[in-house]
């Protein structure tokens, strides 16, 4: 299938940050005359009014936090890319690290990055982490491991998955964990800043994977049996994808990528597809020139995303939203922006991007992750200051 030229429908129906990150990961964009032409070209219905929101400070005092779970009990684990997990209480108590995390990469981008509990937690308390992991040669992958969460401590801590070969000096490691309802667990990783990877089925670079939760590999998989490609592959051709979560409509995984300067990516991943990169791309490298092996936006046999940004948002973490506290939400995609350092809201229409709000654009934040919490509120990560912020509509708020 041709990957197709796509517009971007982005509505700003709350004041967006045009300032650039300290990040590596931030771009330029379009002066504000281009945007708002672009936005004129490709408008889309907009939500009736603009969200008021209010935000509540919850907890403070992380170092760069970048991923966080719900425990059954309302508390919450929480990640620190330095390699600590941490508990967080519903008042915003911190706890000492628990012990029993695995020894992280911790060089660029790398650390302990996301944390997910067993779709059976409250029977059998596993929980997963995925996080950049050392070789012997200083160079550094992917990896992810489940243990027992016993109190302060991990017990039981497995390898499950290594990203192979290992490649990265500290870039594009991904990576979040979802789980389907079939019992399969899918793991977003990054191409290690190594573009031509992405398209090699003999490296795990650039690719989700589909393993079960134990990290055997189901028979199923679409490069199962076939010579030169691994068989935990499920998609390839991604970049760096920091953002997943499962579509509470149709079951499938949904994922985020970072795109070079420009270009961010959201995908519906199919088994045994390719979605590109370095192929085909929005966006240019850094230095303003094209990405050497572009064909532009679109190349034979790849994928389409089925919504990317003109300026990238550096997209991390991902939320669909579905508690009854706010109807107006209902349906919505939620994306944490680290260069635009906003909140992102996709209004949906099935599969279909029909317009995008901006939140937050007013707040020194750079937001790693997004979740919606168990009282129907949304819960996101500051990178820069270390807090974690509950946010609600205004109007509905209580």
């Amino acid at each position: 299938m041709m990957r197709q030229a796509m517009g971007v429908c982005v509505l700003l129906l709350a004041a967006c940050s045009g300032g650039n990150s300290t990040s590596s990961l931030a771009v330029d964009g379009p002066s504000p005359v281009a945007q708002l032409n672009r936005v004129a070209a490709h408008a889309a219905p907009a939500p009736a009014q603009a969200s008021q929101v209010e935000v509540v400070e919850v907890a403070t005092g992380l170092q760069v936090p970048w991923a966080l779970a719900f425990l059954p009990d309302g508390r919450m684990l929480v990640t620190e890319r330095p390699g600590r997990l941490r508990y967080v209480t519903r008042e915003g108590v911190l706890s000492e690290p628990i012990a029993g995390v695995p020894e992280v990469y911790t060089e660029g981008q790398g650390g302990l990055l996301d944390v997910a509990l067993s779709p059976d937690f409250a029977n059998d308390p596993w929980i997963y982490l995925s996080y950049a992991e050392a070789g012997s040669d200083g160079q550094a992958g992917t990896a992810l491991g489940r243990g027992r969460l016993v109190g302060d401590h991990i017990e039981d801590w497995q390898v499950i998955f290594r990203q192979e070969p290992k490649l990265s000096t500290g870039h594009h490691f991904g990576s979040r964990i979802v789980f389907d309802r079939s019992g399969h667990l899918f793991l977003v990783l990054g191409e290690n800043n190594q573009r031509a990877t992405a398209q090699q089925l003999d490296h795990l670079q650039g690719k989700i994977v589909r393993l079960f939760p134990d990290g055997s590999i189901p028979p199923d998989n679409p490069f199962v049996g076939k010579e030169g490609a691994r068989p935990e592959i499920w998609s390839y051709g991604h970049r760096n994808q920091q953002g997943a979560a499962l579509n509470p409509v149709s079951g499938q995984l949904w994922t985020s990528e970072h795109g070079p300067r420009g270009g961010d990516e959201v995908n519906i991943p199919q088994a045994g597809k390719n979605y590109g990169w370095p192929l085909a791309t929005y966006g240019i490298n850094y230095s303003g020139q094209a990405i050497p092996e572009a064909q532009g936006t679109t190349a034979p046999d790849t994928e389409p995303p089925i919504y990317w940004f003109e300026r990238s948002p550096a997209l991390s973490g991902m939320a669909f939203y579905t508690a009854q506290r706010f109807p107006a939400w209902r349906g919505s995609l939620f994306l944490g922006g680290l260069a635009t350092r906003d909140l992102i809201r996709l209004q949906l229409d099935g599969d279909t991007v029909v317009a995008e709000e901006r939140l937050l654009a007013d707040r020194p934040t750079r937001l790693r992750d997004v979740r919606q919490g168990p009282d129907g509120y949304l819960y996101v990560l500051s990178e820069l200051d270390g807090t974690i912020l509950r946010i609600g509509l205004q109007s509905e708020a209580r």
